[in-house]
């Protein structure tokens, strides 16, 4: 099938945009390659150090230097159920590394923090910037030069952009990513929200919510609704870094630790030492980055790959911005349903033919790049199958020729909607996105007043107040990258849910985030330039006439040029948000930050 036009255009242009960036990237990871296994570089002292703990075969092939040796990065921690499952993964790994002759060494950990958990709280505002300290992490843990491949274990919302963009600037390296898995399916998702917003108007008891919460958040794996998390997996297999189906198995269950297992086993082929050498840097080029915004916009995936696809692409030398989003939505179909976008969870897309069936839809109707390079081997097609046992033997068979469930998952030729969902808002304000495909059309377009917040907790404040009973747009700003680490903003859909359910026309402009729960209230996200950099979002006033029109991809505040310039900008008291929780690590990355639609990266472009 020949790849849509759009598609190769959009193709086109990032490459010649990126034309001398990725050159320079490719020389330098070329020239780290023809090094060689790096272990024989090092001095007599050092090599000891690298293996003086090890066991004695393992000690003995690392100190002929005779075998690959593979590096495990991991973010395990047991609080957080998405990676409690990681604890066991290093024990398989090295078992299987030891059955094709390899040795595989435990290199470092990352951290690993949960906006499930900090969300509304100061540890959030620590989210954003910890995809950096994760990236740093990574490249600690590869800086000892011992190895020749590696394997990244992590799942949730910074933590795979991290491991990835840490692994970039390895880019010499073979790696593949090995992920846990969702947690099975608890409280139905529908029935969460109805409990939700039960309590935010007082109809709920603190009790009844947290035993919501409890039954929806019930034991290891990843959160089952369609966040950040669940979107990070099915970029790793859509754009080739898992082994083809690893995404959505669940933790504790034989397949899942044969996937890990056979990951470890196939990394040791991608190695220099072999005959298929085949460095992540290779991997992720031009096609595979447009292939996993294909991706993130056929599933009506996570807001916060706007960001976190923009910086992942900078670290390999490549120039995304937002109008590539947005040109590949117009023809990009929506082919799942998951929440918030539907009532279903991941188990349910998985179910209905997962990863394997939206690949090969995908590929059938000429939206993806097939000819891309995959730790699978070459060509997407890898990925249009899903794994079985076979016994105990691991094995891969073709994806199911039909949706098990068209309410889940369809064909492309029979999408929920015929664009991507995911569109540009530009006007008098900057830039923004606004996720549409949980958004009723009827709510695409809202002109309201303004009122304006610095904090989300005064508009809640303001709600219980019944100060927001009318069609308003609520403006909350200097939520910024640089104001105070760009939070989520996610305890707010609840409030405005509620008030859109009550008849009113409402909407959300913020420069923070809203999450990948972006929902069913119209949101225009990461306003760039922010409050703090300058943004005109700085000089908007209470009663000021906003339109938002996610049809024309319109953000307009309907005041004059003349007035809007002549008022000052805003003052932001930000001195609440500097200090405590570790706040005050963090005011470097906050200086340094660049804006959302770069990423909010604080590491320049590898060129």
């Amino acid at each position: 099938m020949t790849v849509h036009a759009q598609i190769l255009a959009v193709t086109e242009r990032i490459r010649e945009r990126s034309a001398s960036s990725r050159s320079a990237y490719l020389a330098r990871i070329d020239a780290a390659a023809e090094r060689g296994p790096k272990r024989g570089h090092l001095a007599c002292t050092n090599l000891a150090h690298g293996f003086a703990a090890c066991p004695a075969d393992d000690k003995a092939a690392l100190r002929a230097n005779a075998v690959p040796n593979i590096a495990i990065v991991s973010a395990y921690n047991d609080m957080l159920s998405a990676h409690q499952p990681l604890e066991t993964y290093p024990a398989i790994i090295k078992a299987a590394a030891r059955e094709v002759g390899a040795v595989a060494q435990f290199a470092g950990g990352v951290p690993a923090m949960c906006d499930g958990v900090t969300q509304g709280a100061p540890g959030m505002e620590l989210s954003l910037f910890s995809r950096e300290v994760i990236a740093m992490a990574t490249a600690i843990a590869l800086s000892h030069d011992m190895f020749d491949a590696a394997l990244c274990l992590g799942v949730c919302d910074k933590i795979v952009p991290g491991l990835l963009i840490g692994a970039l600037h390895y880019g010499h390296l073979p790696v593949v990513f090995v992920p846990a898995g969702p947690m099975t399916s608890g409280l139905p998702n529908d029935e969460k929200a109805r409990v939700r917003n039960l309590y935010t108007q007082g109809l709920a008891t603190r009790e009844e919510l947290l035993e919501s919460e409890v039954q929806s958040y019930h034991g290891p794996g990843t959160c089952t609704f369609y966040g950040t998390a669940n979107s990070n997996q099915m970029l790793m297999e859509i754009m080739g870094l898992h082994l083809p189906g690893s995404a959505f198995v669940n933790p504790g269950t034989a397949l899942r630790e044969a996937l890990t297992a056979a990951a470890a086993r196939h990394v040791v082929g991608l190695t220099a030492l072999g005959d298929e050498y085949l460095p992540i840097g290779r991997i992720i080029d031009e096609r595979a980055i447009v292939n996993g915004i294909i991706g993130l916009l056929a599933t009506g995936g996570s807001t916060n790959h706007t960001l976190h696809l923009v910086a992942i692409a900078r670290a390999a030398g490549i120039h995304v911005n937002w109008d590539d989003f947005d040109t590949l939505s117009s023809v990009i179909p929506l082919l799942a349903r998951v929440y918030p976008n539907g009532k279903a969870d991941v188990n349910h897309f998985q179910a209905a033919g997962g990863m394997g069936f939206l690949i090969r839809e995908l590929l059938g109707a000429g939206l993806l790049h097939e000819d891309v390079n995959t730790v699978a081997g070459p060509g997407l097609a890898h990925y249009a199958r899903e794994p079985w046992l076979d016994g105990t033997r691991l094995c891969w068979r073709e994806a199911p020729a039909a949706s098990g469930d068209d309410a889940v998952l369809r064909p492309a030729a029979q999408p929920f909607s015929a664009d991507g969902g995911l569109r540009v808002l530009d006007g008098n304000l900057g830039r923004a996105v606004i996720k549409v495909s949980a958004v009723a059309p009827e709510h695409y377009v809202v002109e309201a007043p303004v009122l304006v917040f610095a904090d989300q907790d005064d508009v809640l404040a303001a709600f219980k107040a019944g100060e927001l009973e009318r069609d308003v747009v609520v403006v909350v700003r200097f939520q910024g990258p640089r104001a105070n680490g760009m939070p989520e903003l996610h305890k707010l859909t609840p409030a405005l849910s509620v008030l859109q359910g009550r008849g009113f026309k409402v909407a959300l402009v913020t420069d923070g985030r809203m999450s990948g729960a972006s929902g069913k209230v119209p949101a225009a996200i990461h306003v760039t330039p922010e409050a703090l950099a300058g943004g005109m979002i700085g000089r908007v006033q209470d009663g000021d006439l906003l339109r938002l029109d996610a049809v024309t991809g319109e953000l307009t505040l309907q005041v004059d040029a003349g007035t809007l310039a002549a008022r000052a900008p805003a003052v932001a008291e930000l001195s609440a948000h500097q200090h405590g929780f570790g706040r005050e690590l963090f005011a470097g990355f906050r200086a340094l930050a660049a804006g959302a639609e770069d990423g909010a990266a604080n590491f320049p472009f590898t060129a």
